[in-house]
């Protein structure tokens, strides 16, 4: 995949309206102190063993999958809209569209800091208090804590409300983000639920998992900067990395043609200098050129030509002395005539 193709998009795109950012309100940090009272809460309640946990134990044997069966088929289903892998793939094609409409990748960095806050969070106290599900539970009425498991809290329930929250809070308009608060809240509810259902997990498993999953969606205003600064620092690799691109494709030749071969320092500067030719040639080889005043070198000097004229036009030329052998005396008197006697010779037939 190309990454020059998707940022040019980016870039073909209009400018987005501006975005109303969702701010640490007082409403916002009551509502984060009082979520995070509850989930000290619900920690404490598990770690004395107390109602709550006995609460577990009763709904484990009710056995609520083998007293409604007939919903077995369509929770199957429907818990998997807590699971990371299909929800994550969900959300980011949106988000990612959105980005791409909006010219702007506040959407899927504000995914990643939701989802890398709650795999820190839920998995260090998954880890940290190890209790066990209800079908590998050992002792009957124990909260079964440090035990190596990694249940507590329900990590169905916490990615559910992050992952459907993020899509409220990345709304743009506060209407629009009232109505997708309750869509979302329904969901994460239901996926709670249905891991109680089918007994994968105990009922304060769901309730802190709740808790966790709306502690980080109502601490991601304090996240802002953080992404505006992760968003800037992006386009600005971007810029870069477009600029040296650009520089390396400059001077390319063009496509076909062979790449010139290097020529050394020593080549060069000797191609640089005239030429002389050298003193032992003999005198009549020697030919000396005119170097030329400006432009490129002038090709070996020649004759001009001459004009080419017919025979006819040509003058006779008399050669000074004749080359035809003289008579001899003897032959012209034994012949008796000269040259004078043949043209008085009378013409036949007179």
């Amino acid at each position: 995949m190309r990454t020059d193709r998707i940022f040019a998009r980016l870039d073909r795109e209009p400018e987005p309206p501006e975005i109303d950012l969702p701010r640490m309100t007082a409403t916002r940090k009551v509502l984060f102190g009082s979520t995070l009272v509850f989930y000290g809460a619900i920690v404490v309640a598990v770690l004395t063993t107390s109602r709550l946990v006995r609460l577990d134990w009763q709904i484990m044997f009710f056995r609520p999958y083998e007293q409604w069966p007939q919903l077995h088929a369509f929770i199957d289903y429907y818990v998997v809209l807590g699971q990371r892998g299909p929800t994550a793939v969900m959300v980011t094609a949106w988000l990612g569209w959105r980005s791409w409409r909006q010219h702007t990748l506040r959407p899927l960095l504000a995914l990643g800091v939701a989802l890398l806050l709650l795999n820190i969070t839920v998995g260090a106290v998954k880890l940290g208090l190890g209790r066990l599900g209800p079908h590998y539970a050992t002792q009957i009425g124990s909260a079964e804590l440090f035990m190596g498991g990694d249940i507590f809290p329900s990590g169905h329930t916490a990615n559910a409300v992050v992952t459907w929250g993020i899509l409220a809070y990345l709304a743009s308009t506060p209407r629009t983000r009232r109505h997708l608060s309750v869509v979302s809240a329904v969901v994460a509810l239901g996926v709670g639920a249905a891991t109680v259902y089918l007994g994968t997990h105990w009922v304060s498993d769901v309730l802190l998992g709740w808790a966790a999953g709306l502690l980080i969606v109502l601490a991601l205003p304090w996240f802002e900067p953080l992404i505006g600064f992760g968003e800037a620092w992006i386009f600005e690799q971007r810029e870069k990395w477009r600029a040296r691109r650009a520089g390396a494709s400059a001077p390319a030749a063009a496509p076909g043609s062979p790449a010139p071969a290097p020529r050394p320092a020593a080549v060069a500067s000797e191609a640089s200098q005239p030429q002389t030719l050298p003193q032992t040639l003999p005198r009549e080889k020697v030919v000396t050129v005119r170097p030329a005043v400006s432009g490129p070198r002038s090709p070996a000097p020649h004759l001009a030509p001459r004009t080419h004229t017919v025979r006819s036009e040509r003058s006779p030329v008399t050669p000074p002395v004749s080359r035809r052998p003289q008579q001899h005396p003897d032959r012209v008197s034994a012949r008796g005539t000269s040259a004078g006697s043949a043209a008085a010779r009378p013409v036949a037939g007179g």
